[in-house]
């Protein structure tokens, strides 16, 4: 039986990070909506309830009842789930002189299992514009800011188990010892024992698929990223050759790409078949220069092919994807999803059509994870580091209409890039990198003679999680060289710029 501590969203940015520090401390959590009933199955150690944007004085306030949640397991309030804690219980929540945001040093004023291992004054990370200006009765301050009167606090015998309240951020970056914080509510309080590793989730995971799957035939759409080596892997040591995978060549991959997955896939043992599609996707893809029409066009061509692969395959009842835990939580926000800023490119539309069971067996982990579990089950360093690469491809990286012979000028450009970043050391550092076509040409000189030729974009950013990304700082001797060799080996290109835009307001893609 798995341990689980319960998250509940009330809209915060910051809840995939209270989720992600947990999960650090070796702890499965899953988050929730705020609104979503609870199930206090066996394993559940405890609840935290994060922060949010609104106000709990707000006529429409987001609203839980912590009684019954706390009658049950031990409970945590951070930021906007401190201040509903105390409100509720009979304290004091007013706006603050003015909004409290950014670094602020906590005054720890009393021993408690919650700060062991604390110091006295600890800088933390505020973020917010009410304050709790008394407690309830029952509850007793554990800790100070020169601000605000309350910054950490808990019940005092009141309840079946402790409920605990911090109006900072303990899982942000900037809060120093806000780490150990979480780990002493989740060991001492919890006494949850630290033992979700990537090591026990393969076991457990393996024998959930055998489970789910029996004897029937599994699917599976691959990319050569990340998330869908790692969910067929995990699903072919549960099944064997009974997954089937397909691994398609849209004629928008990375230089060698589909002869050097091929080549790892049949090293590590998956069943994969590739299929050759280029000119189908060359044809399909002619004359249209919209984003948004390149995705679909890619995407129903990629869905007409695999669907035509499957049917080949006798008896296939489900359908394997690597669907991840961000994937998930997007569909259950508290808000409900986000507003569409692109359509991703993935299989999410094949069960529609193909009407089969799905087989999701990394829905429960972030990407860093996915990461971890891939080096546990010994898949090659080059694919499991691998950069974040779009579904549909180069495609959306050649601003414009896509054709051939623009494939083949942007393959060549940025395989330098890459290849360079690997040479310099600099690839492991990066989030994602990409070389982008520019549909720009300008006058250029090589020798005596003038040419007229494309224009290419590096972009480089470094991220968590690519919600939010930076431009990477790369080395001027780096970008020198790499603008060199493009420009004197790829016949077509004779300027190259960098990209030095953020993710806001720029999305990391171009298109």
């Amino acid at each position: 039986m798995t341990e689980k501590i319960l998250i509940l969203d009330f809209g915060s940015q910051y809840t995939q990070l209270i989720a992600r520090s947990v999960r650090e401390a070796n702890v499965y959590c899953e988050i929730i909506p705020y609104n979503k009933p609870i199930q206090y199955e066996p394993g559940l150690k405890g609840i935290i309830l994060g922060g949010s944007p609104f106000s709990v004085n707000e006529e429409k306030a987001l609203v839980v009842d912590i009684k019954p949640m706390v009658d049950q397991v031990p409970v945590l309030g951070i930021c906007y789930g401190a201040q509903l804690t105390a409100k509720l219980f009979g304290g004091r929540v007013d706006k603050s002189e003015k909004r409290e945001y950014g670094r602020a040093i906590f005054n720890k004023i009393a021993d408690d299992a919650f700060l062991q291992n604390v110091s006295p004054n600890s800088q933390v990370w505020m973020s917010h514009s009410d304050t709790i200006k008394e407690l309830p009765a029952g509850f007793e301050l554990l800790g100070t800011t020169e601000s605000i009167p309350v910054a950490a606090f808990r019940s005092n015998g009141t309840f079946a188990h402790p409920l605990y309240g911090l109006q900072f951020h303990p899982e942000v970056y900037h809060s120093v010892e806000g780490k150990t914080i979480l780990k002493n509510f989740l060991v001492n309080i919890c006494g949850c024992s630290q033992d979700w590793t990537p090591e026990h989730f393969i076991t457990e995971t393996v024998e959930n698929l055998k489970k789910q799957i029996g004897n029937r035939k599994v699917i599976m759409a691959l990319s050569g990223g990340v998330d869908s080596t790692v969910a067929a892997t995990l699903i072919h040591r549960a099944i064997g050759k009974n997954l089937f995978g397909i691994f398609v060549d849209n004629g928008v991959l990375r230089k060698d790409e589909f002869e050097q997955v091929i080549a790892t896939y049949n090293a590590i043992g998956l069943n994969v078949k590739g299929i050759d599609a280029k000119e189908h996707f060359y044809t399909k893809l002619a004359g249209k220069t919209e984003p948004e029409e390149k995705r679909k066009v890619i995407g129903g061509s990629f869905i007409e092919i695999f669907d035509r692969e499957a049917h080949l395959i006798q008896g296939v009842e489900l359908l394997g994807q690597g669907t991840i835990y961000p994937d998930v939580i997007e569909s259950l926000s508290v808000h409900g999803p986000s507003a569409t800023i692109k359509s991703h490119h993935n299989v999410g539309g094949l069960p529609d059509t193909m009407k089969l069971e799905l087989v999701e067996p990394l829905r429960s982990l972030f990407k860093d994870e996915v990461r971890r579990v891939g080096r546990e089950l010994g898949i090659p360093d080059k694919m499991i580091d691998r950069h974040p690469f779009p579904g549909p491809g180069l495609a959306i990286r050649i601003l414009g209409e896509v054709t051939e012979e623009k494939v083949r000028l942007l393959q060549e450009a940025d395989a330098i890039y890459i290849n360079g970043l690997r040479k310099y050391n600099l690839y492991s550092s990066v989030w994602q990198a990409g070389t982008i076509l520019l549909p720009v040409k300008s006058v250029g000189v090589m020798g005596d003679e003038r040419t007229y030729e494309f224009t290419v974009a590096l972009r480089a950013v470094t991220s968590v999680d690519g919600m939010t990304a930076d431009w990477a700082h790369l080395p001027y001797d780096f970008l020198a060289d790499i603008s060199n060799e493009i420009i004197n080996n790829v016949r077509g290109i004779n300027r190259v710029v960098y990209d030095i835009s953020s993710k806001p307001p720029a999305t990391i893609e171009w298109e």
